[in-house]
Order: structure tokens, then sequence, then C-alpha cells
């Protein structure tokens, strides 16, 4: 039975997240809190120290990745034939970088320059803590890396519940629960963001701008501006809000669009200003879209036509002078597949992407294992205990994972042109809670005995730099957390797509 107290605690939590902007969109007009755990989840002190001293690493790792352009072309081409999408992004890679004869055609004169872009990288590295392996990277996140100001305010929420409703907080926490891990996730997101944006706008300081190629502007089109790009019909506004709110509390004006709402708006300034009519100048565009194709589709545009048009759209973004996150070389070097070809390398070949050599061997102990799907892996699956293997796709979001029985059926479906766009995660096994924990979902109670979670660990670089300034005012990568966490039973974790929960970190000694 649940308790009085605790149901109490609950409804307080409830209106407290709806209060802070920690919902989803339901209709036009009212919205969901999104699901939450009561209590936070335990991690001792020395595992959280290790992540956040290393993480900044793989970040640094990702952008020299991106930026090698001969890497990105040998390790993607294997898994266009059997990846449609990855095909098409490699085009635009190259495109983007005119490392081939221009796959996809240019539409505007202004494409034919090469990229101009500032490389921001805004990434989550999510993470599980293995019981024997330790914390090992389950996948990197480079674009529509989302959900850090919602990690920041679940912190704060359980900060609340210790303070409002100390009895139901103390049943629900694991005995002996220490000090809540801190969490500055959407500020230091912001912090990063507005380094980049104020970079770019300072750059344009002394170039007046060129209003003959634009539609009226506002009065504030001299502002620092950035963009966001989102998909149509969006349910997860309130988390980009947020970070827009933040944005806006620095003195940045922020603009929403999708890629349809971008086609033949943007325009060409003076030394590769990007224009958007009636807006004026952007200084970071930021993509919570184009992961998948259906982002670049349009009704109203024939079908292969639109796609390429609004694929267009983003290879003209970043061919002019404007802070990006993510590039399409950053979406590439985040994929699956750069991830299974960077875990295979020794640390000495990872010192190609700016480490050193520790660097690299600290980075090699978070990379979890992986292989790439072959004739042979069905074997290895068979001769393999049931939960020792997951089997991934190069697709972002929920949904592109496959479990136990389900495995070697997929594998036999699978043609051989197809294997090398699929890989083989070693699965890890993280310890669940101590003590049974308390789940709020649409204003429901579970109580759920075997809570395990993912860790989601942000950086932020700037052209490989570390962009965010900590209480002494040194420089790191490291921007915040996000804990997600769900039953061990079940294997789609997110929050938004799956059956998981918002949740934070206390430390546990």
């Amino acid at each position: 039975m649940i308790n009085d107290t605790s149901k109490q605690a609950a409804q307080d939590a409830i209106e407290w997240a709806l209060t802070h902007g920690m919902a989803l969109k339901t209709t036009p007009y009212s919205a969901v809190h999104t699901a939450f755990s009561l209590t936070p989840t335990p991690i001792t002190v020395a595992r959280y120290q290790k992540l956040t001293a290393s993480v900044g690493l793989l970040g640094k790792l990702v952008h020299f990745a991106s930026e090698d352009s001969e890497f990105l072309s040998q390790a993607i081409e294997p898994i266009t034939k059997g990846d449609p999408f990855f095909n098409a992004l490699l085009e635009m890679h190259q495109a983007i970088h005119q490392t081939n004869q221009q796959p996809i055609q240019q539409t505007n004169q202004q494409a034919a320059q090469s990229a101009k872009r500032l490389p921001l990288l805004i990434m989550r590295s999510d993470f599980m803590d293995d019981a024997n392996l330790g914390p090992k990277l389950i996948e990197f996140n480079g674009i529509a890396a989302g959900m850090g100001p919602f990690g920041q305010r679940v912190h704060e929420l359980h900060n609340f519940l210790q303070l409002q409703a100390p009895e139901a907080f103390s049943e629900w926490s694991t005995p002996a629960t220490g000090k809540l891990v801190a969490n500055k996730a959407l500020e230091n997101l912001a912090q990063g963001i507005a380094k980049a944006t104020f970079k770019i706008n300072a750059e344009f300081a002394a170039v007046k701008p060129d209003t003959s190629v634009l539609a009226p502007i506002d009065n504030s089109a001299n502002a620092p501006t950035f963009l966001m790009v989102v998909q149509a019909g969006e349910d997860n506004v309130y988390d980009q809000h947020l970070l827009e709110h933040a944005l806006q509390a620095k003195g940045i004006r922020t603009i929403r669009r999708t890629f349809r709402e971008l086609h033949g708006k943007l325009k060409t300034g003076d030394n590769h200003r990007l224009l958007l009519d009636g807006v004026g100048a952007i200084d970071t565009v930021y993509l919570r879209a184009g992961y998948q194709y259906c982002d670049y589709h349009a009704n109203d545009i024939i079908s292969r036509v639109c796609c390429d048009a609004l694929m267009q759209t983003r290879i003209f973004i970043e061919k002019h002078r404007v802070a990006v996150n993510a590039t399409v070389s950053q979406q590439l070097a985040t994929s699956k597949r750069v991830q299974m070809l960077l875990s295979s390398m020794e640390p000495a070949a990872l010192t190609r992407f700016g480490l050193t050599l520790d660097e690299a061997n600290t980075v090699k102990e978070l990379l979890g294992d992986m292989l790439a799907v072959s004739k042979d892996s069905a074997a290895i699956v068979a001769n393999s205990s049931n939960n020792d293997w997951v089997l991934k796709n190069q697709g972002e979001g929920g949904g592109h994972c496959i479990f136990g029985d389900d495995i070697l059926p997929k594998l036999a479906a699978l043609q051989p042109h197809e294997y090398q766009a699929w890989s083989l995660m070693r699965r890890l096994h993280p310890i669940a809670r101590a003590t049974t924990a308390l789940t709020v979902r649409k204003g429901e109670l579970q109580k759920i005995d075997d809570l395990i979670s993912e860790i989601g660990m942000f950086t932020v670089h700037i052209n490989g730099e570390a962009a965010i300034a900590d209480e002494n005012n040194h420089k790191q990568a490291y921007a915040g957390y996000l804990i997600r966490s769900k039953s061990a039973r079940t294997t789609e974790g997110g929050v938004h797509s799956g059956m998981g929960v918002l949740d934070s970190l206390v430390f546990s000694d």
C-alpha cells in the first residue's frame, strides 16, 4: 500500500513539475507532467567523479573525429547500401566539405562555397553503471541531445521534496541517503550556447547587414539570435522552451522553425553571414530535428525532390559563418557505426583524434564492447547467454534496439548488404536500487522493485575547446546530467518514447 503521506507528496510534486515546465504538450492548450521518480538514484562519489572527470574527453574525441572528413567517409561508406538515410547524410557531408563531386545538386550560388560554420558540439553521452565493469558508454547523442533542462528540473524537484515532504522522501529513499548531486545542466547548456552565439555576433558587429536580400525585419534584428530547428507538431516543447528562456535571460532572442519553414527563406549576407527572411542575421543554429527522414519531408513538395530540397537547406546553413549544433559531420561521428569503430581501436589509434595516449586509455575504459554484424554474428549470439548482446541499427531515439530471443531471427532476416548498418553491443547489467522506488506517470503512482538507471552526461565544446566555466571560472566541458530510470524488465527506457522516468542522483557515501 502507498500511504496518504506519499500520495500527498506525489501530488505536490506533480504541481511543482507543471509549475516549473517539466511537462509534455498534449494539445495546443494543455500539458501533462513528465514521468518522474519520487526520490533520486544513489551513486558513489568515486563513480560520479570518474564520469565527470573523463566525459569531456569523449566530446573532444567526437569533435576531432567529426572534423576528419577522410575518416568519416571511410567509416560511413560501408553502411550506405544498407541504410538510405545515412547514404543521404554522407552525401550532405561531402557536399558541405566538397570531398566529392557534389552528389546532391547545388541549388544556390552561395552553396558552392566550402563549410564556414563554427562547430558547436553539445553532446550527451549515455552510460550504464555495470555491476562488474563500472560505467560504460551506451551511445553518443550529438543531434537532438535534449532534456538537459528537465535533468536540472527533476534535481530541483527532489530538492523540493526533501524539504517539503521529508517523511515520504525518506520512506522511498535508499537507506543512509547522502547529499543530492548538484545539476546545472540548463544553466550550463545555456552558457555554452550563449558563448558561441556572442562569438559569432561579435565577429559581425562592425558589419552592416545587407537589407536588400531580406524581407522586412523587426526592431530587434541586431540582437544576438539563436535559431532552433524543430519538428512539426512537437510535443516535447517545454524542455526546449526552458532552454530558450535561459538564453533570452542572457539577451539572446530565440526563433523556432521547421526545415520546411526555412526552405527558401535563408539568404547570404556580407562575409557569409546567414540571414533569415523576416528575422535578420542568425548567430547560432541548434537542431532538435534532422535525425530521421520524416524531418525533411513536406507534403507540398514532391517526395524525392522535397527531401533533397530540405536537406539542401541544412547544407546551405553550414556554408555560412554561424555556430551549428549538430553539424552533419557531428551527426555522423556520433552514429552507432562510428562508436563501434572507435570502441574497436587500440588507445594508440585513438590519438589520431586529438587525444594524448593517457587520455586515449581513459576513453578506452569508458567504451563498451561492440562488434560489426557479419555472417558469423548469429553463431556468436547463439553461443552466448541470452542477455549478453543487444542488436542495434543506426536509428536515433527509441525502438531501434533488439534484445534476447528477437536477435537471432532479425540477424537471419538481414541481407548481406545490410550487415554493416547493424552492430552488436555487449549488454550492460547495472545494479537495481536496493529499495523499492516510487514513480509517478500521468498522475498515477507505481512501486518498482528493480529500478535501474541510465546516466546521460552533457558536454559542450566550441570548435574542440571546452566551453563551460565552473564556479572557479576554470574551463571544463562537463555541463550537467540527465538520469532516466526504468524497471530492469523494460527494454525501452526513454522518458518521451519509452517507459522511463526522469530521475536525479544522490551520493550513497
